[in-house]
């Protein structure tokens, strides 16, 4: 069985930063992609950005410039440091993984969210 747990959210004003954690445990044989999902109120979940375990990444244009997406492979665990956070930028931020559970099964986890606020 995987986890995937998430630390870091909160409430920020406007132009401060916030650092998100999200940290697989269970059985894993190898994690591919790792990235964050965030979903508004009334809205659709959004891709925020990904990164690969050789450490490319794509990002959403509305956070290009002032978020950073970064994995420690040792530890299982991708980081989202959120910078010049803007009130738009309040959503619950899920924390999603590719991991194969064995060297031939490929399954996709989700955390649990966590709360971003940014208040103006």
């Amino acid at each position: 069985q995987v986890q995937l747990v998430e630390s870091g959210g909160g409430l920020v004003q406007a132009g401060g930063s916030l650092r998100l954690s999200c940290a697989a445990s269970g059985s894993i044989f190898s994690i591919n992609a790792m990235g964050w999902y965030r979903q508004a109120p009334g809205k659709q979940r959004e891709l925020v950005a990904r990164i690969t375990r050789g450490g490319s990444t794509n990002y959403a244009d509305s956070v290009k410039g002032r978020f950073t997406i970064s994995r420690d492979n040792a530890k299982n665990t991708v980081y989202l440091q959120m910078n010049s956070l803007k009130p738009e930028d309040t959503a619950v931020y899920y924390c999603n993984a590719n991991i194969l559970i064995t060297k031939w099964e490929l399954r996709d986890y989700w955390g649990q969210g966590t709360q971003v606020t940014v208040s103006s």
